[in-house]
């Protein structure tokens, strides 16, 4: 179970304090909900406590995990990837991808930025590209600053400069993954 002022990841729409409990009214039932403060947005959701499991809520990743994003970000996406296929399958991927991005899974999350940075290194991205793209790297980063406790903004500079490296050269260094010290 989650405490107060506790981290959360809440799928799809990023990092969460658990700000109180809050007991609501609902027919003849008292039911008591997560009252979660997104970390970067005003917005507050109240989630019922019985469906954080189904809500996707979870705990932010371990250390670990951000370190594992950070190996799969250095690794060069498929070039599997055709014009033709990429521009006609964007509804079919996009369906995928929603459904990927409310697991909050953090390494699905990692590979679907992974896959649309590459996807912009041979096309331009239609606008629903860009926004899940931009979604995308701002939940990476929001939950790699909370993790490694850092300032948001290197934490996209980080993320960047990673796919950016294995797009130039077919792969980033072994150096720079382990020089990072973040």
């Amino acid at each position: 179970m989650f405490f107060l002022d506790e981290k959360v990841v809440y799928p799809g729409h990023g990092v969460a304090k658990i700000a109180r409990i809050v007991e609501k009214v609902i027919g003849n039932n008292v039911i008591k909900f997560f009252e979660l403060r997104l970390i970067n947005k005003d917005m507050t959701v109240l989630v019922p406590i019985d469906n954080v499991k189904a809500a996707g809520i979870r705990r932010l990743s371990s250390r670990e995990n951000i370190d594992a994003v950070f190996r799969l970000l250095a690794q060069p996406a498929k070039r599997t990837i055709d014009h033709e296929v990429v521009g006609n399958n964007w509804n079919k991927r996009n369906k995928e991808y929603q459904v990927k991005l409310r697991t909050g899974n953090l390494i699905e999350i990692c590979k679907i930025y992974r896959d649309l940075k590459s996807i912009s290194c041979e096309k331009e991205l239609s606008f629903g590209e860009r926004a899940l793209l931009q979604q995308t790297e701002m939940l990476l980063a929001e939950e790699i600053s909370a993790v490694k406790n850092f300032d948001e903004n290197k934490a996209l500079e980080h993320l960047r400069s990673l796919v950016t490296q294995q797009d130039i050269i077919g792969q980033a260094p072994v150096s720079s993954i382990s020089q990072v010290q973040l």
